[in-house]
């Protein structure tokens, strides 16, 4: 990452703080004040020493020395506190609100894109890049301005002081300069390296334990933690040689602050040999005085370095999360319709789409479908019939053609409005850790158990919810664990129904469910496509023989249309299909 780049980032990064500036000003007044008070200490205890031990002035500077010291070092524990809680402040506001950001953005974003990018990746940016984000608002800014001024101070007292040994004092100093750049460089490399292996460790975990069932039916648990380990060695290589660059780093510190001591030592032998006693003793209130400014010295210099970290872990994270915001050629587009008639006819007029350019799964494709009528859609794996019900949706952008509801495009319409009027039943259903209510509702305050409660009776489901301890209030488990397939999928039928669609659409509704689910379902069907326009997208033929029309696709194209008795009599495409499945029916 070049240096532009780097603080192009951070300069980015910053302006998040921009909305609390009164944190800001009372964390950087503080660090400021803490700065200057802390090498006036040494500078006062100096004074003391020399005044009262040295030349026996008035013995009440002792006790007035002493107060204004301990008065000093309450002033910097109130100020610590008070530094450190708005600044902590600040960074959590600062990243509260960078990570609404990045999950409002999120959820901009088209279907394709969590298509091509790992869920777990997804994880590491909302959580653990931005959690490494907090430290430098927290400590990171703060602590580097407040050495960088407590390191400009001291130097200014040890040459107003006494030049000559402030000079010995620093000779080590431009060494300590040259090492820090090398372990700066060093850290930046392993952050680098950390950012890679912790988001192939959430990733990989992620992945591994949503489908552990499948890992155990196949006996992969070996292979697996296998696998674990070597991401698991990369993330433990990549904190290895951050922990090789501090072990290096900071015994030098602590070597080059013991060498300045030295300096100051021999000087202090050197001036004192062939003078006088009280010559001597003059010089004590000094050597006591940079004996405590060279240990405040290094300090702020180790620290700057530790806090350098924080500021190249936050903007390597940074980048990773800016990357996500600057996202938009994924962004989904809304459109500014937000009043329109969906009892109207839906079109689809010569649409083209493909996932991959060259490889197209919707051909030219016209099919209208007429107010409340029910639209059956078969075919082969592959034909197309999901991504036109995902093109109607807008969960993909079609390439070509016109999708129309009446006669306005479907992009013109505001997404909200959109899908507030379309209800979508799958056949992967899903459910949050949460309870029956909760799932149907999706915390719709405006549905009432009452509603709820008629919608599954209405579908058929209430019989089962019944028997269930917390009834409605029963928590099913991550993705609805402990219900059956079936009984997943009728909750999907009742939250269809309480949001009262005008388009309905039911996605492979009964390709995993028993046949005694299959005929709640059937039922729960004809319920929910009663009076509204349907489009279902059927496997088991037998489920759709009341359709008023079924259409029949083929590689992207419509082959066949028409009733189910009128495609029968056809004997072509649609017939080898019932044929097929009707006699493995029978062999069954």
């Amino acid at each position: 990452m070049s240096e532009n780049l780097q603080y192009s980032l951070f300069k980015r990064l910053i302006s998040f703080a921009s909305p609390y500036r009164k944190y800001l000003i009372i964390a950087v007044s503080t660090t400021i004040l803490l700065a200057a008070l802390s090498p006036a200490r040494p500078y006062v205890i100096g004074q003391i020493i020399e005044r009262y031990l040295v030349k026996n002035q008035n013995p009440n500077l002792l006790l007035l020395g002493s107060l204004l010291v301990l008065l000093m070092l309450l002033l910097e524990a109130l100020l610590q506190v008070v530094g450190t809680y708005f600044s902590n402040l600040l960074a959590q506001s600062v990243i509260r609100d960078l990570r609404k950001k990045v999950i409002h953005h999120f959820m901009q974003l088209r279907v394709s894109y969590f298509d091509k990018n790992p869920v777990g990746a997804m994880i590491t940016r909302v959580v653990s890049d931005t959690e490494a984000i907090t430290e430098v608002f927290s400590s990171g800014i703060m602590d580097i301005a407040a050495d960088l001024l407590s390191l400009a101070l001291i130097i200014l007292f040890m040459f107003l002081t006494n030049w000559q040994l402030a000079l010995m004092t620093l000779i080590p100093v431009p060494i300590l300069i040259w090492s820090t750049r090398i372990f700066a460089r060093a850290m930046k490399g392993s952050f680098q390296q950390e950012r890679v292996a912790v988001t192939k460790l959430n990733t990989f975990v992620q992945e591994r334990l949503t489908g552990m069932s499948l890992v155990q039916l196949f006996n992969r648990q070996k292979n697996e933690a296998a696998a674990f380990d070597q991401i698991n060695v990369a993330h433990r290589s990549a904190h290895i040689k951050a922990v090789w660059a501090n072990s290096i780093f900071f015994p030098l510190v602590e070597l080059l602050s013991s060498l300045s001591i030295a300096s100051l030592l021999v000087w202090g032998a050197l001036q004192a040999a062939g003078k006088s006693e009280q010559d001597v003793r003059n010089m004590f209130g000094q050597i006591f005085a940079f004996v405590f400014w060279i240990s405040q010295l290094y300090r702020p210099i180790r620290m700057l370095a530790d806090k350098f970290n924080v500021l190249q872990r936050g903007v390597v994270r940074a980048e990773r999360i800016f990357g996500v915001l600057d996202e938009q050629t994924d962004i989904q587009q809304d459109g500014h319709a937000e009043q329109i008639n969906f009892n109207q006819d839906i079109q689809f007029v010569n649409v083209n789409f493909a996932y991959v350019e060259g490889q197209p799964v919707l051909k030219n494709l016209n099919l209208t479908i007429k107010q409340g009528e029910t639209v059956a859609i078969v075919g082969a794996t592959g034909s197309g019939k999901t991504t036109l019900v995902n093109l109607l949706g807008r969960f993909y952008e079609h390439q070509e053609g016109e999708i129309k509801i009446g006669e306005v495009a479907i992009e013109d319409i505001a997404l909200s409005t959109l899908r507030k009027h379309i209800a979508i039943v799958l056949q992967d259903v899903f459910l949050f850790s949460d309870t029956i209510f909760n799932n149907i509702t999706l915390g719709d305050p405006s549905i009432s158990l009452e509603q709820v409660i008629a919608a599954s009776k209405a579908v058929g489901a209430h019989d089962f919810i019944d028997q269930l301890p917390l009834k409605y209030e029963q928590p099913i488990g991550e993705r609805g664990g402990t219900l059956s397939v079936g009984q997943r999928q009728l909750l999907s039928f009742i939250r269809a129904y309480v949001y009262n669609p005008e388009l309905l659409i039911l996605d492979e509704a009964t390709s995993s469910v028993d046949s005694e689910s299959e005929m709640l379902i059937k039922t729960a069907t004809e319920k929910l496509t009663k009076g509204r326009t349907s489009i279902v997208i059927a496997h088991r033929l037998s489920t759709i023989r009341q359709a008023n029309r079924i259409v029949v696709m083929e590689k992207g194209e419509i082959i066949e249309q028409g009733t189910h008795d009128e495609l029968l009599l056809q004997n072509a495409h649609y017939k080898n299909l019932y044929d097929r499945q009707y006699f493995n029916q029978q062999d069954q």
